[in-house]
């Protein structure tokens, strides 16, 4: 082991490289996963005659299977079918797509906790559907979804080590080229990946207990 070669400056930054792709990937694909995952959960609990169980079976077979395999699809195969993308966007786009589902469910299930007293009280007031949806049953679903939300977009963020099948430049793929240059670096390589990846999830985790607090103060 060799603590101090491994932490150079040079070694460091390459690191705090890789660190930037991680935080951009996961940035671009919690946002675009939040609005699809949104949207779905809201068609699966809307009932939507035939789009609803379309929906539903679509993310059914997505959250079964391994984000290993949709990183392939959409590296390896999308461009059979002239689906061109770079190795950024294909990372982005397989984390879009596995993520969605999950949370699409979360979106589901938080919809469904919520008394069906509050769509029935809003409808009767004269609001439209999606007036009630956005003024009192959606404020009330999101509150119970923080922490599941604030959960799985964690798991977004360490679910990004798996691009390095990919070669996409990220933390994992960074750290494997250092120790894969001096066998003496693999130890300090790891315990670097391993402070920098807690120290973003568990801001995360802060984040999502103060939430949480806020929640109960009101």
């Amino acid at each position: 082991m060799d603590f101090s070669g491994a932490f150079s400056w040079m070694n460091i930054r390459f690191l705090l490289e890789g660190l930037k792709v991680t935080v951009e990937v996961s940035l671009v694909s919690i946002i675009f996963s939040f609005l699809i995952g949104g949207l779905t959960g809201v068609i699966r609990f809307a009932n939507i005659p035939y789009l609803s169980k379309i929906v539903g079976l679509v993310i059914d077979v997505i959250r079964n299977l391994p984000l290993l395999l949709i990183i392939f699809f959409t590296y390896f195969a999308l461009p059979q079918v002239g689906i061109q993308m770079n190795i950024f966007w294909s990372a982005v786009a397989a984390l879009t797509i596995f993520e969605s589902a999950m949370l699409s469910e979360i979106f589901r299930a938080g919809l469904n906790a919520v008394p069906k007293g509050q769509m029935e009280a809003g409808l009767s007031t004269g609001l439209t559907y999606i007036e009630t949806m956005r003024k009192i049953v959606m404020p009330q679903a999101f509150k119970s979804m923080i922490p599941a939300i604030v959960s799985q977009l964690i798991s977004l963020i360490k679910d990004t080590s798996l691009a390095v099948i990919i070669s996409l430049p990220e933390l994992t793929h960074q750290a494997r080229i250092i120790y894969g240059q001096n066998t003496n670096y693999v130890l300090p390589m790891f315990v670097a990946m391993t402070l920098m990846y807690f120290v973003i999830c568990y801001a995360l985790s802060l984040l999502s207990g103060f939430l949480e607090r806020r929640k109960y103060s009101y």
